[in-house]
């Protein structure tokens, strides 16, 4: 039951890294969303504004993308255990039962 245990958490924790990958690509879309702003405004000042906030809605709605692998990687930390630990105590009980 130990070494069943150990292996649970252990790929828990494998797949919460393997989420948080999902961090890689807000964090690269973001950074040519602002290029892309900087090059528009140096080319047209007049139009700081319009690129402005049409940069800001698109950085947020990139952002969120890095957010679910954070959520998803605290609940396979934080919750995942404690549910798998339970059917992994159940299963045990009636294979020995």
């Amino acid at each position: 039951m130990e070494l069943a245990m150990g292996i649970m958490l252990g790929l828990l924790g494998l797949g919460a890294g393997c989420a948080m990958i999902a961090g890689i690509g807000p964090g690269i879309g973001e950074g040519n969303a602002v290029a892309a702003a900087c090059e528009a405004i140096g080319r047209q000042p007049e139009c700081k504004s319009s690129v402005t906030s049409t940069l800001i809605m698109g950085c947020a709605i990139a952002e969120t993308t890095g957010l679910y692998g954070l959520i998803v990687a605290i609940l396979l930390i934080f919750v995942a255990p404690g549910m798998f630990t339970g059917i992994l105590k159940d299963a045990v009980t009636s294979m020995k039962g």
